[in-house]
C-alpha cells in the first residue's frame, strides 16, 4: 500500500482511526476537517465490545484512555424534588452489564487521543478548515476532489467520508440528498460543561425526566467542570418530529441555545440554574440522533465509515462501530495488496453482519430515559428502582439491565490480525490550517 494514496474526511474518532490504520499499513493519508481548529467538545460516550478489541490493538491507547475517563461511578436518578430514587453503578466487568462503562470517554478527550497517535506519522497530513466540494470518479478509477477552501484539486485512489451521519460528504459520493439513508428516531441532544463542580465531589452523575420526553443530566469531569447532556424525544410515530430543532440549528448557536432553552421550560429541579449556564457555555454542542442506513457501503472508490455510514442511533454503540469500521477498512484493503475494489467488497462483507447487530436499539430505548407521560415516567422510576436493586446482587441478576443493553455485551466479532498493520513507518506529521 506505499503508493496508497488516501483522503480521509473528518478529524473526530472514524477519522483518525482510519488515519492510524492505513499510515500503519503504508498509505499516504490526508485528513480534512471542515472546522477551522480541532474541536474538543462533545458528550460523554462508550467504548465497548468490538470498539475494546480495537483499542487494544494499538499500543498505549487503552493506558490513554483510562487516564481520560470520566471518572463517571454512576447516575442517580431523582424526582423533581431532587430526592434520589434509584442509583445504578458503573460496571468494571466485561460480563456485567451496565448503563456505564469502564471506558466512559468524553468525545474530545477520545479524539485527542487518536489524534496524538496520528499526529507525529510522516504518513499522515491534517488539513483544517477544509471540506469536498466536489469529486470526478467512476468505477475503478482514482477520484478526482476539488476542494472549497483553497487546497489545490488533487486525485486519490480512496476517499474517505467519516464526518458523521448528517455531514454532506457521503450526499456528494453517492449523489444523493443530505437526508437520504437517514432513519429519524425523533431524538435530539444537547452537550455542555458549567463552570465548578455542582456535584460537590461527587461521581455519581444526576439526571431527572419530564413530560414530553425530556431527560436532562450532570456528570462529574476530571478538569473540576460539570458536564451537562439533555434529550429530548417525541413519539416514534410523530412525521418529522425534529424539524424545529434542525430549523434553529441552521440559524446558529445562539438561536439553538434558545430553542434548547424554551423546550425544556418547566422540567423542574435544577433545570433553570443548568439553563441560564448553558446560555453562556463556549463548548456547546447539540445534533440530531438518527440511524444511518445506506444500501452499500463504498461506491467506486468512495467509502463511508463510522456515523456517515451506519450510525447506529440511541444504542450505545456508534464509538465501537466507528472505531471497528476504520480497523476493519484499512486491514481489507491492506490485506488485498492495496488492491481497493477488492478491498471495499471485503470490508462490506464483514461490517455487515457486525452493523446490523450494532443498530439494533434495545427495548424501551431511548423512550425509557425520558418517557412522555406522567404515568410512563412512573412506571419508568420504579423500574429503574428494580434495576438498581437486583445490581447490587451482581451476575445474578444481570438480566435486570440486560433488557436495554444487551448491545453492549462481550466482543463476539471475531476480528482478524491483519498482516498488512506489521509493515508501517512512522515518522513526522505536517498539519495545515489553510485560509478561507
Amino acid at each position: 500500500m506505499s503508493n496508497l494514496r488516501v483522503l480521509v474526511v473528518g478529524a473526530s474518532v472514524a477519522g483518525p482511526t482510519a488515519a492510524y490504520w492505513f499510515a500503519k499499513a503504508g498509505a499516504s493519508v490526508t485528513v480534512i476537517e471542515r472546522f477551522p481548529e480541532f474541536r474538543t467538545s462533545g458528550q460523554n460516550i462508550d467504548i465497548r465490545t468490538a470498539g475494546v478489541t480495537v483499542m487494544r490493538k494499538i499500543p498505549g491507547m487503552e493506558a490513554a484512555v483510562r487516564a481520560k475517563t470520566s471518572t463517571l461511578e454512576g447516575i442517580s436518578f431523582v424526582g423533581k424534588d431532587g430526592r434520589p430514587f434509584a442509583t445504578i453503578g458503573a460496571s468494571g466487568d466485561p460480563d456485567q452489564q451496565s448503563l456505564v462503562s469502564e471506558y466512559e470517554i468524553f468525545r474530545g478527550d477520545l479524539a485527542k487521543i487518536l489524534l496524538d497517535l496520528t499526529k507525529d506519522d510522516k504518513k499522515v497530513k491534517y488539513v483544517y478548515n477544509e471540506q469536498i466540494a466536489s469529486m470526478q470518479h467512476k468505477d475503478d478509477e482514482p477520484i478526482t476532489v476539488e476542494f472549497a477552501n483553497g487546497t489545490p484539486t488533487s486525485q486519490y485512489d480512496l476517499v474517505v467520508a467519516a464526518d458523521g451521519a448528517t455531514g454532506r460528504t457521503r450526499s456528494i459520493g453517492f449523489n444523493c440528498g443530505v437526508r437520504d439513508y437517514i432513519h429519524a428516531v425523533n431524538c435530539w441532544a444537547a452537550y455542555f460543561s458549567i463552570q465548578g463542580d455542582r456535584l460537590n465531589g461527587s461521581k455519581i452523575g444526576l439526571g431527572t425526566s419530564a413530560v414530553g420526553g425530556r431527560f436532562i443530566s450532570m456528570g462529574p469531569d476530571p478538569a473540576g467542570l460539570t458536564r451537562v447532556g439533555m434529550m429530548a424525544i417525541s413519539p416514534r410515530d410523530k412525521k418529522d418530529a425534529t424539524l424545529p430543532f434542525r430549523e434553529a440549528a441552521k440559524q446558529g448557536d445562539d438561536a439553538l441555545k434558545r430553542y434548547v432553552a424554551q423546550h425544556y421550560q418547566g422540567v423542574g429541579w435544577r433545570t433553570d440554574e443548568i439553563l441560564e449556564d448553558m446560555m453562556t457555555s463556549d463548548d456547546f454542542y447539540a445534533s440530531e440522533v438518527v440511524q444511518v442506513k445506506v444500501p452499500s457501503l463504498y461506491k467506486g472508490r468512495f467509502v463511508v465509515v463510522g456515523d456517515a455510514g451506519y450510525a447506529p442511533g440511541p444504542t450505545g454503540t456508534g464509538t465501537s462501530l466507528a472505531l471497528t469500521g476504520a480497523y476493519v477498512l484499512a486491514g481489507e484493503i491492506g490485506s488485498n495488496k492495496g488492491d481497493v475494489m477488492a478491498g471495499l467488497k471485503a470490508y462490506e462483507e464483514r461490517m455487515n453482519p457486525i452493523i446490523k447487530d450494532m443498530q439494533v436499539i434495545p427495548p424501551f430505548v431511548p423512550g425509557v430515559m425520558a418517557p412522555q407521560t406522567e404515568w410512563g415516567i412512573w412506571i419508568r422510576n420504579w423500574m429503574f428502582t428494580f434495576v438498581a436493586f437486583g445490581m447490587q446482587f451482581g451476575k445474578y441478576f444481570n438480566w435486570t439491565t440486560a433488557l436495554w443493553a444487551t448491545s453492549f455485551a462481550g466482543d463476539k466479532y471475531g476480528l482478524p490480525d491483519y498482516e498488512c498493520f506489521k509493515e508501517g513507518v512512522k515518522g513526522e506529521t505536517e498539519l495545515v490550517t489553510p485560509k478561507a
